[in-house]
């Protein structure tokens, strides 16, 4: 009896479109050279009961229980704690933390009696327990594989059933069902399809350490992001011993939300108070430094915005912006050299916010508008002073979102001054202790402070 060939398939490595044959440029991404020739496995024949249906109310609520991982600012993040049958993705870039935050949340789980399972799929156990050690993780309700098939994996997490199962990483699970390698996108679609049905149908919270790429995206589809119920981003610079763990996903909390950490020689040390450390190294009428609010999910966090304006050398002006998005410095630099006059255009322009955090938040333009009028003239903004409101093309100051949660965080951090669009000023009062001050337009803001 002659075998039945199976057909050859081309899928592009970066974000899973399939084609008949090879094509140098993706269709879908616009990827060049992505396309790698797979195996298309058989469709296999499902056998079991007819599926069912349920009527709306009498579908039980008990999936909203949640268990508390022991680390206040990942249960932050995760909108409380993990959802019973809840598939989360934890990505990074390498040697960022992501194993580091997996074992000691599996240590606090530990530590409330409840048994876990951490399968590592890029180290042995022995480097896992020298890891561990090094963390002080090292708790009898861990239980660690060292596995990579996914088909061995479920079976491993269905006979012990844990209360919580990390995998580290996707991208080193595979099923022996697929001829591609580990690591390809069928591989990385159908292994996290597997550990998906497995969450839903046995209730256990799983955790999936994803790896990131040069573009910053999780490697493999898009589509995975898609699938599971959670998606976290662990940002950080390397040269920065601060963590930020962003909810980018949560089916079951706020998004934007995120969790501070603070990397130390024995791991991940939680950062309650944002604001008070990212201040705390502030310098005293210095020109050039300015402090604003950033509403980060539902906490607000003060960040200081440091600008350097320069003479260039000749050539082009360069414009080297960290934690701040670049095109809209342009764009303010552009407003405050047209309506205030300030000459920027033959200026270099030197952007960072302090701490290594990243800040995209309409609301902090005021707050880059100053930093860069106070370098340029070398004129210190009042150290007393925070910042606010959004800046429009035509330089008027427009309204921004929780301000009283804002001078909130900045009354109890010492300021007593708060500069903010007047549309926004007009509908609140200030609280005791705080001075608020609107402004209509950048030239009036620049006239309250110098």
């Amino acid at each position: 009896m002659v075998k039945k060939q199976q057909k050859s398939i081309f899928v592009c490595q970066s974000c899973g479109h399939r084609a008949p044959r090879w094509m140098g440029r993706c269709p879908e991404c616009d990827v060049w050279d992505s396309f790698m020739e797979e195996r298309e496995a058989p469709a296999a024949v499902r056998k079991g009961s007819e599926p069912k249906v349920y009527p709306m109310d009498s579908i039980p609520l008990d999936a909203e229980k949640r268990t508390e991982t022991g680390i206040a600012e990942l249960d932050r993040v995760l909108g409380g704690g993990l959802v019973s049958g809840s598939l989360v993705l934890i990505g990074g870039d390498p040697g960022i933390g992501k194993s580091t935050l997996m074992l000691q949340t599996l240590a606090g789980l530990a530590e409330k009696e409840r048994e876990v399972l951490y399968v590592s799929g890029e180290e042995s156990i022995r480097q896992i327990r020298l890891r561990s050690q090094r963390l002080g993780a090292v708790k009898p309700g861990i239980l660690v594989a060292a596995e990579t098939d996914v088909e061995r994996v479920l079976h491993l997490a269905e006979a012990g059933k844990p209360d919580v199962l990390v995998i580290d990483s996707i991208q080193t699970m595979f099923s022996p069902e697929l001829s591609s390698a580990p690591g390809s996108v069928s591989q990385v679609r159908e292994a996290t399809l597997r550990l998906m049905l497995f969450a839903k149908k046995s209730g256990i919270p799983t955790l999936l350490v994803g790896h990131v790429t040069k573009d910053g995206a999780i490697a493999g589809p898009r589509l995975l992001e898609h699938m599971v119920d959670t998606v976290l981003y662990f940002e950080g610079d390397r040269n920065h011993v601060f963590r930020i763990l962003r909810a980018v996903k949560n089916r079951f909390g706020s998004t934007n939300e995120i969790g501070v950490f603070e990397m130390q020689d024995v791991g991940l040390r939680e950062v309650g108070n944002p604001s008070a450390v990212f201040l705390a190294e502030r310098p005293e009428a210095a020109a050039g430094s300015v402090v604003t609010t950033s509403m980060e999910g539902s906490r607000p966090i003060l960040v200081e915005l440091q600008a350097l304006v320069t003479g260039t050398g000749g050539g082009s002006p360069r414009r080297t912006i960290a934690g701040l998005d670049s095109n809209r410095v342009a764009l303010l630099a552009a407003v405050l050299e047209k309506k205030v006059g300030l000459n920027l255009a033959g200026h270099d322009i030197f952007m960072n916010v302090a701490g290594g955090v990243k800040v995209d938040e309409p609301a902090v333009d005021m707050g880059v508008v100053a930093a860069l009028a106070s370098s340029f003239l070398d004129r210190a903004v009042d150290g007393k002073t925070v910042v606010l409101g959004e800046v429009g093309l035509t330089g008027e100051v427009r309204a921004v979102s929780h301000l009283e949660t804002r001078m909130g965080e900045a009354l109890k951090m010492g300021f007593s001054r708060c500069l903010v669009p007047v549309s926004s000023a007009r509908r609140l009062q200030a609280p005791e202790g705080m001075v608020l001050e609107g402004v209509k337009t950048v030239e009036e803001a620049m006239e309250r402070l110098f």
